[in-house]
């Protein structure tokens, strides 16, 4: 997996677009990086959202934090 890994610069362009910080409860804050690289990971693969590895966390946990942020980010397009 480690031709999916974001560079660190990248990483630092993008993380405070991410919602949810280090510091809030709940598993919202946590693990913005692994969020984003397994959302690169579908849209990369086309695979449905079921199909994502486990490294990068539980499916269903991945794809409601990203739907959390597609509508918190009104200029974001993903269909």
């Amino acid at each position: 997996m480690g031709r999916l890994v974001l560079r660190d610069e990248q990483w630092s362009q993008i993380s405070g677009l991410i919602i949810g910080r280090p510091y809030q409860r709940g598993s919202i804050g946590r693990e913005n990086r692994v969020l984003v690289e397994g959302v690169l990971w579908t849209v990369r693969t086309g695979a449905p959202w079921r199909d994502l590895p486990e490294v990068f966390g539980e499916w269903n946990s991945v794809f409601r934090r990203f739907s959390r942020w597609r509508r918190s980010a009104p200029g974001l397009r993903y269909q």
